[in-house]
């Protein structure tokens, strides 16, 4: 770990004229978060932008209203960026944003895996690409503009910047139905991406594996892609094929990539297929890049996927209205048909599937489906069936996760100069409206990836797994103002104990809060101050200029 160092003499920006700060911190190690050395130096904000680093004298801040912060001891970095988050409808319910603000999160970027909250056209299917839905929060927004609107009026702890998900754009155009958008739908769903651009999205992503979007066809997704390429938007895609043959869904990611200009984030890289399928995805992106191609990767800090365990079924049986699903799930005839037809879970490794916490079934939480099924005496097919049927109105009332990695493939990966850590699950809390709900990862990504890669395994230095945190993803979506601390960026800063900082929360028991934050500052508001929240919400949604 680097050491602290006494002077602020390689600050970019020491300052030693008087300002008019509204808050300053002093005496902190500051990791700028452009991978450069550590050095010892205060930070002087004024509203919302950083407008000193260096030496601030004291007089600047007797005036009423300027705050101080002692850093001694602490590291002072950019706010944490979550460049893969879920956390579209559950920032409505809560927007304290709790899980994410006790890492020092700052900024997440949601909308992935084609799953999001616009555009709606019949909110009813809408909610089979939406993580977190609950009938708390209804759904009266169509269009981007008009969820952003939404999401302001609720004023988020944190800074939010979105994506298009294109299963959102399928669901509103063709429907939940296993077939290629026909020339007059794609004309619909070019307009309707277009529009969301203009409204302030950042790019398209899509989760090709998921019902809504199996259909999709290469030539449909490079003429989305071409658009967001005309807007120098981001492509991030939760691949085709994320098991057996994950390698060809990359390469067909990066043909997109290659055919239409646009600039490519592969979602949580790693296939569910073992670690030789994963080196070649990582083989693929590295030759890529080599041809001069605009790629890279990003991956969630756990190891095991989550979803929900409707979403393993075939989508001829999910593009039905309740009452027939459920009909389905009944009938043996359609039972055998979909035998050989498990979606998501083609390799059929019933013992990797585990259902988590549901008040439907609490006998089976933290049991893998093989197991239920040989106790059941029941085919694992049978059982999903049946788990199923216990809710057939509620398709999110039973999550699950699917085993697939282990410690030596994050440690590969992570330490991969392409890779930024994600959270891959959306902002909680553990009291309010949200208690009770669980997302593995929600409390614990960030604190895991600084904890495991610069403690633990010493795999990256201080600054170089602040930079993955910060300025990486913030070059990656396109932002020039957030992600480092320099005169004239925007005050989004954690202040954490190095020697603390980490998770608590585990598999079992997920909704721990990380410990070692002290203080976080968004839009050069405390949001959280000696470890807790100050109840202040200063998050913006953070909009792409057109």
């Amino acid at each position: 770990m680097s050491p602290l160092h006494p002077t602020a003499r390689d600050a970019p920006d020491a300052l030693r004229a008087p300002v008019r700060a509204t808050l300053v911190i002093r005496n902190g190690t500051v990791l700028d978060g452009t991978g450069r050395r550590a050095f010892r130096a205060d930070i002087a904000i004024a509203g919302d932008t950083i407008i000193a680093c260096g030496q601030v004298g004291t007089a600047e801040c007797e005036r009423e209203g300027c705050e101080e912060i002692d850093g001694t001891g602490l590291y002072v970095a950019p706010g944490f960026i979550d460049i893969h988050s879920h956390s579209d409808y559950t920032l409505l319910v809560d927007p304290r944003a709790l899980s994410s603000l006790m890492q020092g999160v700052t900024l997440e970027v949601i909308g992935n895996c084609g799953h999001g909250c616009f555009p709606i056209a019949v909110p009813e299917r809408a909610t089979r690409a939406m993580y977190g839905y609950q009938p708390y929060v209804p759904i009266t927004w169509k269009t981007a503009a008009d969820y952003f609107r939404r999401l302001e009026d609720v004023q988020p702890a944190i800074n939010v910047a979105s994506l298009v998900p294109n299963g959102q754009l399928r669901l509103a155009v063709v429907g939940l139905v296993d077939r290629p958008a026909s020339k007059r739908e794609r004309a619909r769903m070019l307009n309707l991406l277009d529009r969301a651009l203009a409204d302030g999205a950042w790019g398209l992503s899509t989760g090709l594996e998921y019902p809504a979007e199996v259909g999709t066809t290469p030539d449909e997704i490079a003429a989305l892609c071409a658009v967001v390429a005309d807007a120098n938007g981001l492509y991030a895609t939760h691949t085709r094929n994320r098991g057996r043959g994950a390698a060809d869904a990359v390469a067909e990611a990066i043909a997109t990539c290659e055919r239409t200009g646009a600039r490519l984030q592969v979602s949580h890289l790693l296939p569910r297929s073992g670690v030789e399928e994963g080196r070649r995805c990582v083989a693929l992106v590295e030759e890529a890049r080599r041809r001069g191609l605009d790629v890279a990767f990003d991956m969630h800090t756990r190891t095991f996927g989550l979803t929900y365990l409707h979403a393993i079924l075939p989508p001829e049986i999910l593009s039905g209205r309740r009452q027939d699903i459920a009909r389905a799930l009944s009938d043996p005839r359609a039972r055998e048909r979909m035998r050989g037809d498990v979606g998501m879970l083609g390799s059929g490794e019933w013992s990797k599937v585990v259902i988590l916490h549901t008040p439907l079934w609490p006998q089976y939480a933290g049991r893998d489906i093989a197991s239920i099924a040989a106790e059941r005496e029941q085919d694992a097919l049978d059982v999903v069936c049946d788990l199923l049927l216990a809710a057939p109105d509620e398709p999110h009332a039973l999550p699950i996760a699917i085993d697939c990695y282990d410690e030596a493939q994050q440690r590969e990966v992570f330490s991969h100069p392409l890779c930024m850590p994600a959270s891959d699950a959306t902002a909680l809390a553990p009291d309010g409206p949200l208690a009770g709900t669980s997302f593995a990862g929600a409390y614990t990504w960030a604190a895991w990836f600084y904890r495991f890669m610069v403690r633990e395994h010493a795999l990256l230095s201080p600054e170089e797994a602040v930079a993955r945190l910060t300025s990486v993803p913030a070059r990656r979506l396109g932002l020039s103002d957030r992600g480092v601390i320099r005169e004239g960026a925007r005050a989004d800063l954690v202040v954490f104990d190095p020697a603390r900082y980490g998770e608590r929360g585990t598999r079992r028991d997920p909704n721990r809060f990380a410990v070692g934050v002290r203080h976080v500052v968004v839009n050069g508001v405390l949001a959280l101050t000696n470890g807790a929240p100050t109840g202040l919400r200063p998050g913006r949604v953070l909009r792409r200029a057109g």
